[in-house]
């Protein structure tokens, strides 16, 4: 039974369909399972196990990896301490102009390019190596690729029947412990400027992933899931071509991630997902108030798709027209699609509303 606070928000009216009760899940049919609640409280020491994994992964296999692509750990020289110059950098300014630094320099008896130096040294200190990036890279590679293939070989076989099986528990739970996973390792990884956002990135996953599950909406939302995973290893491969200066093969990955991206958001994702959920679904359950906001989701979801398309579209398109595919398209692409220094506002918000937009398909279907 549910609390005052609870009965209003697990509202019947709002999250099921009409003549559909809470007590008819919790009860079904023999031989049928519907998820619950409680069995997502495997995900937290799952992904317990999947942080301490992904550490010896990055330490041993990956790191070795990297060295034998010529990528040494590289030890970045640190900025001699400087209480002042420390208060400037960390509340003030990073790259002081030649005002801040006139005046630091008096103020300390520095000469002004010593004062630079230490600032250039000293964020220097917060940049991650390329060996660094090559491992974390090559982490979400393999899970990412495992995961996927997982996934769609799981999908494949099964029926298209709203129950819940072993195999789609585990899927589920799998990407669930994933983002708990990505949430404690943002404590230990070196702190990025994006830290924040990828926070709540992930805290909203968390959240719709167990609502979608909970509110037995997990055999379509794994649909999704596959159909996102399929592009992300393929970025993620191209990334360490790009760390290993691989350029050709960085430049053809980036092609095939293309392609695959074009062939699931504009194609899979709407002919076939956003046509069930929101006309075959219509026929089979009705529309019902949590029903509306799942769909408007998508739609949002898929406008976002089709603007993110259409900037590797152009990127792609101007950098082969200069004839520098490689490089432009991998400075451009990957810095705005891994929110990192874009100066373009509104590129970076619709980027970063895509990437946690992209964690609500997981509940919206």
């Amino acid at each position: 039974p549910f609390t005052e606070g609870g009965a209003w928000f697990w509202n019947e009216r709002f999250w099921l369909p009409h003549n559909v009760t809470w007590a008819d899940l919790a009860d079904p049919a023999p031989g049928v399972e519907y998820p619950k609640a409680g069995h997502l409280f495997t995900a937290l020491p799952l992904a317990l196990g999947i942080f301490a994994v992904r550490i010896v992964f990055e330490r041993f296999i990956a790191s070795a990896c990297a060295r034998s692509l010529h990528l040494q750990p590289g030890i970045a020289r640190r900025a001699q301490p400087n209480a002042v110059l420390e208060k400037v950098f960390t509340s003030i300014t990073k790259n002081p102009d030649s005002r801040h630094l006139d005046g630091l320099s008096k103020q300390l008896d520095w000469e002004a390019r010593k004062v630079q130096r230490w600032f250039r040294h000293r964020r220097n200190q917060d940049k991650p190596s390329t060996h660094t990036k090559f491992c974390e890279s090559m982490w979400r590679f393999t899970f990412y690729l495992c995961i996927f293939t997982y996934g769609f070989q799981f999908l494949r076989q099964v029926s298209l029947l709203s129950v819940m099986t072993p195999g789609l528990y585990h899927y589920y739970v799998t990407e669930l412990a994933f983002y708990w996973s990505l949430m404690f390792s943002q404590f230990t990884d070196i702190k990025r400027k994006d830290f924040l956002i990828m926070f709540i990135h992930h805290l909203a996953t968390v959240g719709l992933i167990s609502f979608s599950y909970v509110n037995n909406m997990a055999r379509v939302g794994s649909l999704v899931m596959c159909v996102h995973d399929a592009s992300d290893f393929l970025l993620e491969a191209a990334k360490l071509a790009n760390y290993a200066k691989y350029q050709r093969l960085c430049d053809f990955l980036f092609i095939v991630f293309s392609v695959v991206f074009f062939i699931t958001r504009l194609v899979i994702y709407p002919v076939w997902v956003l046509n069930s959920t929101m006309f075959e679904s219509w026929a089979i359950v009705g529309p019902f108030p949590s029903w509306w906001l799942f769909n408007f989701l998508l739609l949002v979801l898929q406008v976002l798709h089709i603007i993110w398309s259409y900037l590797i579209a152009r990127i792609a398109v101007k950098a082969m027209l200069r004839g520098k595919v490689g490089q432009k398209i991998h400075h451009q692409l990957f810095s705005a699609y891994l929110k990192s220094k874009k100066k373009n506002n509104f590129v970076s918000l619709v980027f970063w509303c895509e990437h946690l937009l992209v964690s609500l398909h997981y509940t919206v279907l």
